[in-house]
């Protein structure tokens, strides 16, 4: 009989520590999301309604909550992503591009703010930054793909370019930098993509 019981036991002990570790990077989101952008651990603990033995009992430091916060923030891009047609003409696929990308970079500002500082002194946080750098090149990859396909030996360059016009860096520098809005930013954007892939397509 006791083996019987004790899965659900465990299964309970799981499920709760599972909605601990989500208050947690709940927390830790939101505190950056309202300018907080190094909160400390006794503030995160705090504002998820735990104590700071727990906070460091589900993660052994702030790297481990780094990783988790990221893939929260990677969660929430994939719930907003929607797919754009390869299928449409290039300047309608750009257009679309652009507008995804200014609306997804609009929604982790806050988190990438956060990560610019702490990154330099964070493997964790680079690891990050390298996964929204892996999924965006695989985008741009597939969705001008029959572009891409007559850059010759210029492909991975070309890639690269777009792949940094529309990364946080360049979206930081275009929004803080240059103080331009939304949508003005998004036209920058778009005239970089544009204007790469168009040079490809007539060469």
């Amino acid at each position: 009989m006791g083996s019987t019981a004790a899965p659900g036991r465990v299964d309970g002990r799981t499920l709760r520590s599972e909605r601990t570790r989500a208050a947690i990077v709940e927390a830790h989101l939101a505190l950056i999301s309202e300018g907080d952008l190094r909160p400390t651990g006794e503030r995160i603990a705090e504002r998820a309604g735990v104590s700071l033995r727990t906070l460091w009992t589900n993660f052994k430091d702030m790297e481990t909550l780094f990783e988790a916060s990221g893939a929260e923030v990677l969660r929430q891009q994939d719930a907003a992503y929607r797919p754009i047609s390869p299928a449409l003409p290039l300047g309608r696929r750009v257009d679309a591009y652009c507008r995804q990308r200014a609306r997804l970079l609009q929604l982790i500002a806050p988190s990438a703010r956060a990560a610019q500082m702490r990154e330099p002194v964070s493997d964790q946080l680079h690891r990050n930054r390298l996964k929204h750098i892996d999924r965006v090149r695989d985008e741009v990859e597939a969705l001008f793909a029959a572009e891409l396909a007559h850059a010759g030996r210029g492909r991975k360059q070309v890639v690269d370019a777009i792949v940094a016009a529309s990364m946080w860096p360049a979206w930081s520098m275009l929004r803080d930098g240059l103080g331009l809005g939304v949508d003005a930013a998004r036209a920058v954007m778009a005239r970089t993509v544009g204007a790469l892939l168009a040079q490809v397509a007539e060469g």
